[in-house]
């Protein structure tokens, strides 16, 4: 399940993920073993408006909220995946991933009361830390299938799985990939793009999101002939479809007859 509901749509949010004041809690057509095919995410108010004067990059502040945030996430028994901060004119968005701990991962998954707990402390402290001038939206979200890799050991985790990643600088021509997590070699990501190694630096990357396997989920067709797809939509919960080849027939459609001979 998650939440429906939209106020607005930031430019780059990736479809399928919802916000809403009130979150209303509705069931998915599919949902696999690794939690909800889209995101939980709860909605905040925006903050107030103060002049934004600082000179601090992007991704330093996300690692300094981040690093001020996780222990309160922490203890209420869940774990601070990383932090989205996107400034834009008129507003940022302060966007927090959540997933449950590694003990719970076989178990449970993130549910709305995790999001809005979260949502409720997190508020609190940032309107006592303050670590944000500026006008800007709180987000909490569960991570979906498609999860955003924040660290090292989220890749490790990864590992044999496709990802689509985003450098900050150019590497071989190209700012931007989509290839399997191979390995990690020291502060290195080690991607297989066509057939061929590529490794990036950990730092280079802006961000990282895993590529569903849409087909193993039994959320996209199959190409023909494969079964492939079948079976890892099996493996991974996908939703279950009618056998290959057994065309079902209309309610209250006789069947059809042969002519007779005159």
């Amino acid at each position: 399940m998650f939440i429906r509901g939209r106020l607005h749509q930031a430019a780059d949010e990736e479809p399928g993920h919802a916000t809403t004041h009130v979150p209303v809690v509705a069931p998915t057509s599919s949902v696999s073993d690794k939690g909800p095919i889209g995101p939980l995410v709860c909605f905040r108010d925006p903050y107030r408006t103060i002049p934004d004067t600082g000179i601090e990059s992007v991704s330093e502040k996300a690692n300094d909220i981040a690093n001020l945030l996780a222990p309160t996430v922490q203890s209420l028994g869940v774990e601070l995946l990383g932090i989205e901060y996107l400034p834009a004119p008129g507003g940022a968005t302060l966007r927090l991933y959540i997933d449950v701990q590694e003990a719970e991962r076989d178990t449970r998954h993130v549910n709305i009361e995790d999001c809005e707990a979260v949502s409720r402390e997190v508020s609190a402290q940032l309107d006592v830390e303050d670590p944000i001038s500026g006008n800007y939206t709180l987000e909490v979200s569960s991570p979906g299938v498609d999860r955003p890799l924040f660290r090292l050991e989220h890749y490790a985790r990864f590992a044999g799985e496709s990802a689509k990643v985003v450098m900050k600088l150019p590497q071989d021509g190209r700012r931007r990939l989509q290839g399997t997590i191979a390995r990690i070699e020291g502060d290195r990501i080690v991607f297989v793009v066509d057939g061929a190694e590529i490794a990036v630096a950990f730092d280079n990357i802006d961000k990282a999101r895993l590529v569903p396997d849409w087909a193993a989920l039994g959320l996209a067709p199959e190409k023909p002939g494969s079964g492939a797809g079948r079976k890892a939509g099996a493996k991974a919960g996908g939703a279950k479809r009618a056998p290959a080849g057994k065309a079902k027939k209309k309610p209250n459609q006789p069947a059809a007859r042969k002519p007779r001979a005159e």
